[in-house]
């Protein structure tokens, strides 16, 4: 890692009802980083965003931010903690416009994050600025995606949780996203990515961490995993 931990998990176990979906994950990201959770369909990524989120019933193990202590927080405390989320399925509010869309996810300025507004948003969201006034029902699935990352950064977040931001998208989408984690980088701020597109994450991502049914089974660099080709074939490819 670049430097301490901002968000670190420890011992994380989820259940959906009777069913134990997680297995003592563990995984941490360090500030700036940008570190991947990669897996097949169903491995357990989303799972372990939403769990670290404190969107599910059922969670134990430890999840912290800066050294705060989430794991007894309702996940709109996580939020304004410092916690960035941007789900698979967008959930913006088609209503709203883009800018009451932004609005919504405002926050205070913190220390130690980088500060966005909307005019820096539009610039790194060119296509947002184009339909300020339209209503989030009225756009694109890839726009809706640019919508949801410039509604999770109006909270001025520590870290942000991506997942699956390439699902989905025309390729010509998938590069700009790209172009959008990298900048998020260049500012400084902390993300821990879940992807099944492995040569989406490997251009963005400093490590990875490998999750197959609900564990993590293998955890190193970027690089490492790219010339690893029997750990590639055992969990990533389909």
């Amino acid at each position: 890692m670049t430097d301490a931990s901002v968000l670190k998990v420890e011992g994380l176990n989820a259940f959906y009802g009777r069913a134990h979906i997680l297995f003592d994950v563990a995984l941490e990201v360090g500030k700036g980083e940008v570190v991947a959770l990669l897996g097949r369909n169903g491995a357990g990524k989303s799972t372990t965003l939403k769990s670290i989120m404190g969107l599910l019933a059922e969670v134990r193990g430890t999840r912290s931010l800066d050294g705060q202590n989430l794991a007894r927080l309702p996940s709109f405390r996580i939020a304004q903690s410092g916690l960035g989320y941007v789900p698979e399925e967008r959930r913006i509010f088609t209503g709203l416009t883009v800018m009451e869309n932004l609005e919504v996810g405002r926050q205070p300025p913190r220390q130690g994050a980088p500060e966005w507004t909307p005019e820096k948003l539009f610039a790194l969201f060119p296509n947002l600025a184009e339909m300020r006034d339209r209503p989030g029902g009225r756009m694109s699935g890839g726009e809706q995606q640019m919508l949801t990352i410039a509604r999770t950064l109006m909270g001025n977040p520590r870290a942000i949780l991506l997942d699956e931001p390439s699902e989905g998208l025309a390729p010509v989408i998938v590069e700009q996203m790209a172009r959008t984690i990298a900048e998020l980088k260049r500012e400084g701020l902390t993300v821990l990515l879940s992807e099944q597109n492995l040569y989406f994450a490997k251009e963005l991502s400093d490590r990875a961490y490998v999750i197959e049914g609900g564990r993590i089974r293998y955890q190193c660099t970027m690089a490492e995993l790219m010339a690893d080709d029997a750990v590639r074939h055992a969990y990533l490819t389909i």
